[in-house]
């Protein structure tokens, strides 16, 4: 089954005639063409992409299941014209990221009878939670890379190297090993800015502690998200401490969770092993979330998730318990895992979790 018919499958079962689909992510996942100008519509039965010359032809060789439109008109007429040539009534739009003005763009455009509505974002939240095979192993692939990377990174760290230095190696080594691009902006960030869970890598050189390195390869539009924690120098017994219990939060989490299993509940085995080493406080980040094309998605192992969150067959979630001490250091270990149809999980993420001193 495509995404294509996943979503028609779940417009047949709700209230609408059909959807507008316009953030370029989603527009990729529905339809498998990356491109950056246009938009989707899609019934309960037909599907239209509407693009420009630039990637025309290109659609027309890559994309299936759906009549490829080029206007020479505005889009938002051809789209209004669509909609009431179909006589589509209830047009469900991605409320999620559709910006206020052009909602009102969509709105002056309507064919009278024809009403847009929230409702889009909702239906491929929910689909994206669960992956299909092919996702799961394009997730594999930017994993892989990801996992080079931390291999080679090792060898590239040395005391005269900066925090930029090292998120551009990652950056130039995922690339050239077949990354489309970077999930997101890569964290490197050492000594008393490993603290900060989000850091920006500055043009310091590597400070002795802990440098933490939270990045990730994309690959045919889905991503990768892992997160390891070296010491520059030496560990003393704190390091030491910290490290460990952050280590065996993970592990026990990895050894824990399985399909059926709360969201929130996920959460609790890393933290109450965190609590109980007296950093309870010290943990102010959930526990996961899911990851996909988008690098923050649904389910998120989180203790404020609802009790209707439920781990199944298909999620993939990141598993990264961390420790922070304001102004001192802070360490954090990640894995990507995917939720198997038996309810073990598959882990994605290969590269080891010993301590590591360097330099």
């Amino acid at each position: 089954m495509t995404q294509l018919q996943r979503f028609q499958d779940a417009l047949k079962n709700s209230e609408f005639d059909a959807a507008l689909i316009s953030s370029e992510l989603n527009q990729r996942y529905i339809s498998g063409f990356n491109y950056t100008d246009g938009y989707i519509l899609i019934g309960r039965e037909k599907a239209y992409l509407l693009t420009d010359f630039r990637y025309i032809e290109a659609a027309h060789a890559e994309v299936k299941d759906f009549e490829i439109l080029m206007p020479d008109r505005s889009m938002l007429t051809e789209i209004a014209d669509l909609i009431g040539e179909n006589g589509y009534k209830k047009i469900a739009i991605e409320d999620a990221s559709l910006s206020c003005r052009m909602l009102e763009a969509f709105r002056e455009k309507m064919p009278e009878g024809a009403e847009l509505v929230f409702g889009a974002s909702a239906i491929l939240t929910k689909q994206r939670m669960v992956k299909l095979p092919y996702e799961l192993e394009r997730i594999a692939k930017a994993q892989e890379i990801t996992d080079l990377a931390f291999e080679h990174i090792l060898g590239f760290i040395n005391p005269n190297v900066t925090e930029i230095e090292v998120a551009l190696e990652l950056e130039f080594f995922m690339r050239r090993h077949g990354a489309e691009a970077l999930a997101f902006d890569t964290i490197a960030v050492s000594g008393p800015a490993s603290s900060l869970p989000h850091g920006v890598p500055t043009n310091v050189k590597l400070r002795a502690g802990f440098l933490t390195m939270d990045y990730g390869a994309k690959y045919e539009g889905y991503c990768a998200d892992m997160t390891r924690t070296v010491v520059i120098g030496k560990a003393d017994a704190e390091i030491k401490k910290v490290y460990n219990t952050v280590l065996s939060a993970q592990k026990a989490a990895l050894e824990q969770i399985h399909g059926g299993m709360l969201c929130r509940d996920a959460d609790e085995i890393a933290r109450s092993i965190i609590r109980d080493a007296g950093y309870g406080e010290a943990f102010g980040h959930s526990l996961g979330h899911g990851v996909g094309m988008f690098i923050h998605e649904s389910p998120s192992l989180s203790g404020r998730a609802p009790e209707t969150s439920v781990l199944e067959a298909g999620n993939v979630v990141t598993v990264e318990p961390g420790i922070y001490l304001a102004g001192k250091y802070g360490c954090r270990i990640e894995d990507m895992i995917a939720i198997n149809p038996d309810g073990s999980i598959r882990d994605f993420t290969k590269s080891p979790k010993e301590l590591i001193e360097l330099c």
